[in-house]
Formats: C-alpha cells, structure tokens, sequence
C-alpha cells in the first residue's frame, strides 16, 4: 500500500475542498479508509472513515453534516469532501488504511500517506 493525498489548498472560510487520496497497490478495495488532520501544535485527530464496500462511514463531530468521506475502488481512491469550511478545519491532513477495520483512532491504521496542507482564511 502507497497512499498518496492530494487536494489540499489555501480557501477562505464558507469555501469548498475535495481531498483525494490514491493507493498505488493493488489491494486497496482489501482496506477500510480513514482521514485524520493535524493542526499545528495540537494531535492528530480523527477526522472520517469508510469501510471497505462503502457501506458504512463515520465521522468526528465537528466535521458532521460539512464533510463527506467516499470511496472509488475501481480508482483505488478515497476522497474527503469539506464544504463550509471554517478555519478551525485548518492543518495537514492525512489518510490512512486499515486492513482490521474502518476505526476513529489513529493506531488502527496501518499504513499513511504524506498528508495535505489545508488552510481556511477568516
């Protein structure tokens, strides 16, 4: 598994971002996906996860009902949908994959992309 993340930019409060997040393997339909973000000076924290089907997805309560978490198998990509950002959603945000199961913390993931800065201006 190679995770890459892309997507990240500098956007103003009340703007929209789609983070993707690509798997060079060949097994990526075989991992439950989740996106985390680290904001400076602060842990990272568990931001959205997926499971495998797409059946089943998750997220932390300050991203509820603003941001999406989808999957394209056929793509090996995994996407984050952020509308209405707001400028706490600022920091490097990471996704990450899971063969045990689609988790809210970071130690059940077993391999992590490079992460993608983004940047909400008030």
């Amino acid at each position: 598994v190679q995770l890459q993340a892309s997507g990240g930019g500098l956007v103003q409060a009340g703007d929209s971002l789609r983070l993707a997040c690509t798997d060079s393997g060949r097994t990526f339909s075989d991992y439950h996906m989740g996106w985390f973000r680290q904001a400076p000076g602060n842990e990272r924290e568990f931001v959205a996860t997926i499971t495998t089907s797409g059946g089943y997805t998750g997220y932390a309560d300050s991203v509820k009902g603003r941001f999406t978490i989808s999957r394209e198998n056929v793509k090996n990509t995994v996407y984050l949908q952020m509308n209405s950002l707001k400028p706490e959603d600022t920091g490097v945000y990471y996704c990450a994959a899971s063969l045990s199961g689609s988790y809210d913390y970071s130690e059940g993931y077993d391999y992590w992309g490079q992460g993608t800065q983004v940047t909400v201006s008030s």
